[in-house]
């Protein structure tokens, strides 16, 4: 297999020789590496990304799960276009900033105030220094293959085993004061946290590098109501759900409401973004009109805010707002689920599709699938195997990784999804 994709691929082959001498194993993120090369993208459009060979792929990775419209949906590119005549980066207030927030305030159930930063990982950061701020309590609380980016306190039990660091460079001191949490286990969260005072729990509604396992909605409720018990703050990152199984994201999707929610990924509209919002009496813990240091919670960011982000973002979420395309994808999602689960059944392997909305993995498994400790118990070399034999024949998602839906993919290119499969599963049936 590996020779057919090496024979369509030289010049991504050279580019990556070149790479390996500038960057670290190549790639700009560790994760977009796999096995010989990653293919070198020269543009993308709709649903396709298309390489510097001149290959054409079916793209279900969408930008980290971030592209809802697909690759430079026109409505963006045109809002984009106008606002770069009137400026990229201010660095000074601006009307934008004050429509974007309105719009989120008006979709996200838990969202009263909002602030704006660049990337998940910064809103994550930020948001749990403002849980600390807000309760006066040190120790915070995560789940176990849940990711919230690279921040060192949240950086923790990502992956199994659990017990391994993530990362050298974490200090004792950066970790100790966080909890790793079971997931979809409630008794497991109260044993874990009875004689423990934590300023927030932080959960993904969906776990995205943990799998694309869904929250239990009656666990979701029974966290809620345990956080309101011990006087914790709730986080929901949404970085991945939000905007993408409701317009009011995982929290509106499973009728469970945060305290603080983290969001990023579609409400940039294809632009670096990140955000944190809650109530205002929370949120207002951030107000240096108010508070004076030590007091109050920074934030800050030279870029926090960008006009281009937030016209991009504002132009996304008026698409979005309404819910229909949502519902379509998420109707879509449930189909295609249901459908890779048939197909490799129906040819004697075992496997389990999790997933929620227009999110959807695959697991070589006979095991249910209601953790991060399940997934990762899962045949992970079949998996590798199967997305590289998918990339190989025109259909991309990140090897090992969620896929996602866009609006602008097509029934022919769902289709060729199925046939994909139906081919891989039939070779394993023979195998």
């Amino acid at each position: 297999m590996k020779e057919n994709y090496i024979s369509k691929t030289p010049t991504s082959k050279a580019l990556y020789e070149q790479a390996k001498n500038l960057l670290p194993a190549g790639v700009s993120y560790g994760i977009r590496f796999f096995e010989p090369y990653p293919f070198y993208t020269a543009k993308a459009k709709g649903s396709k990304l298309y390489d510097v060979d001149g290959n054409e792929y079916i793209d279900f990775w969408l930008g980290h799960t971030a592209l809802i419209l697909g690759h430079s949906p026109p409505e963006i590119v045109n809002a984009v276009k106008k606002q770069l005549e009137t400026g990229t980066h201010y660095g000074t207030s601006h009307e934008l900033e004050i429509e974007l927030a309105k719009q989120v305030t008006k979709m996200v159930p838990s969202s009263e105030m909002v602030r704006f930063t660049n990337s998940g990982t910064e809103a994550n950061m930020y948001a749990t220094r403002l849980a600390r701020a807000y309760t006066g309590r040190s120790k915070i609380a995560k789940f176990e293959g849940g990711w919230h980016g690279g921040y060192d306190a949240l950086h923790v039990s990502v992956k199994y085993p659990f017990n391994v660091p993530e990362s050298a460079g974490l200090t004792a001191g950066a970790v100790q004061d966080t909890i790793a949490l079971p997931f979809n286990n409630l008794e497991g969260v109260r044993k874990k946290l009875k004689n423990e005072e934590v300023a927030s729990i932080v959960i993904e509604p969906v776990l995205g590098a943990g799998g694309g396992v869904p929250a239990e909605k009656e666990f979701l409720k029974g966290l809620r109501k345990f956080c309101d018990e011990k006087e914790i703050l709730l986080v929901f990152d949404e970085v991945i759900t939000g905007f993408r199984l409701a317009p009011g994201g995982g929290q509106q999707y499973f009728g469970v409401t945060p305290d603080i929610t983290v969001l990023g990924k579609i409400l940039g509209g294809g632009f670096p973004i990140g955000a944190l919002c809650g109530g205002k009496k929370i949120m207002e813990k951030l107000n240096t009109r108010v508070h004076e240091r030590p007091h109050y919670s920074f934030h800050g960011g030279t870029f926090a805010a960008n006009p281009i982000t937030m016209v991009a973002g504002l132009t996304t979420l008026r698409i979005l707002e309404d819910g229909q395309l949502i519902n379509s994808l998420n109707k879509l999602g449930d189909k295609i689920r249901e459908q890779i689960r048939e197909i490799f059944e129906k040819n004697g392997t075992d496997v389990k599709v999790p997933g929620v909305g227009s999110l959807f993995n695959i697991h070589f498994t006979k095991e249910e699938i209601k953790d991060a400790n399940a997934a990762f118990r899962a045949n992970r070399k079949k998996l590798l195997d199967y997305d590289l034999k998918l990339i190989e024949n025109g259909v991309f998602f990140l090897p090992t990784h969620t896929g996602a839906l866009s609006t602008a993919h097509s029934k022919a290119e769902i289709e060729k999804l199925l046939s994909e499969t139906t081919k891989y599963a039939k070779q394993c049936k023979i195998a």
